[in-house]
């Protein structure tokens, strides 16, 4: 080929767009291996992507930094000012600054429960424990919008991330329309994230209301929180044997996934004969597995830190055969709903398998038969 020839060689726009969410996705991720994360990602991105045209949300899982949960609502990127994305990145790990005052914005009861509604499906919440997120619900502040009021400016500074609580905005990029939020979403928490300039802009095209955010209780509480929670669930998994099986980056997927839940001594977890509806990992005390036995229950075993129960209900199908108590103290659990279950833990469901014979084993020193004996947990 001639050198005139590869001069006139353009790079498309989806081809740049494409590359610069998957590294953006992987400086956030961080995962040990690029291949078999370009691999996953990929594959993902081909089996979200719509089968036809655009819809109203068709460009979610390719815009936000949150582009591997399917729940994320995005923000969107340009194919302008992209040089400054990387290199003033947000280093959660290198943010010291805890002691900073958070504002509140002081709301009615009307107000809050509106807000809590419009929030409760937002990815970047769900790590937040009680008192993190009251502070959220706290600091966030109602902007009401009207026709043609503009949200946010292409090339502005970033200063707020929004929730949207109703109303339709169209998202542009250098006056071209490529998206449009329907009465659901979040925008702009790309360009706080990164100190990055604002990539669209967005415009209302009906009255609405938003629920927005500063940039220093977006980045204080919610990104260093999500940070520490991956770091403290990631030592948690790596300690479990059975995850032995998984690469690095899907035990990060897997830790992003985890929701924490506390119980108190004596409080059940898990009701024997139940509908199985996730598994637990014990992050700290210990529970007890008890199985109904002549009208009493019987402890089938103890467990504590670092260890797992709830996954053979899953793996089976079958109704939980066991109720599990939390014993000496606080019980604190990670917990991995059924869907994140069945897509996270594909490489681990041959070891569980295996694992209900040696339950099956227990359940015999115990009765000292096979008879009725099915999955305690």
């Amino acid at each position: 080929m001639s050198s005139d020839s590869s001069r006139r060689i353009q790079v498309p726009e989806e081809l740049k767009e494409v590359l610069l969410q998957f590294s953006i996705s992987f400086l956030v991720e961080q995962p040990p291996d690029v291949i078999d994360y370009a691999v996953e990602y990929f594959t993902k991105l081909q089996a979200e992507r719509p089968s036809v045209g655009h819809t109203d949300n068709s460009t979610d899982d390719q815009l936000s930094v949150n582009s591997q949960d399917a729940d994320a609502e995005p923000p969107v990127m340009a194919s302008s000012r992209r040089k400054s994305v990387f290199a003033e990145a947000y280093d959660p790990e290198a943010d010291d600054d805890d002691d900073g005052a958070t504002a509140v914005f002081p709301k009615t009861d009307e107000q809050r429960a509106r807000l809590v509604e419009s929030v409760k499906n937002v990815l970047l919440f769900r790590s937040l424990e009680k008192e993190q997120m009251n502070q959220v619900l706290d600091a966030m502040f109602e902007r009401k919008v009207q026709p043609g009021d503009y949200i946010i400016r292409q090339g502005d500074d970033g200063d707020n991330f929004y929730v949207i609580e109703s109303g339709v905005y169209k998202v542009y990029i250098n006056d071209r329309h490529i998206n449009t939020y329907n009465h659901t979403g979040l925008f702009g928490e790309l360009a706080l994230l990164y100190n990055m300039p604002r990539a669209a802009t967005v415009q209302a095209e009906t009255s609405g209301l938003l629920w927005a955010m500063d940039r220093q209780t977006f980045r204080r509480i919610l990104l260093k929180s999500a940070f520490r929670k991956r770091k403290m669930y990631e030592e948690l998994l790596n300690s479990v044997p059975m995850l032995k099986a998984l690469q690095n980056y899907e035990r990060m997927n897997l830790a992003d996934a985890l929701v924490s839940k506390s119980y108190d001594n004596g409080e059940r977890i898990i009701k024997q004969g139940d509908a199985a509806d996730g598994m637990y990992f014990i992050e700290e005390g210990t529970v007890s597995v008890r199985m109904d036995q002549d009208d009493a229950e019987v402890e089938i075993s103890q467990l504590g830190k670092g260890q797992y129960f709830g996954e053979l209900a899953l793996v089976t199908h079958r109704p939980r055969a066991a109720s599990v108590y939390a014993t000496g103290g606080v019980v604190k659990l990670a917990f991995l709903d059924v869907k994140a279950f069945e897509r996270l833990l594909g490489p681990c469901m041959d070891i569980m398998k295996r694992n209900i014979d040696d339950y099956e084993s227990q359940l015999v020193k115990i009765f000292g038969s096979k008879n009725n004996i099915t999955d305690t947990r």
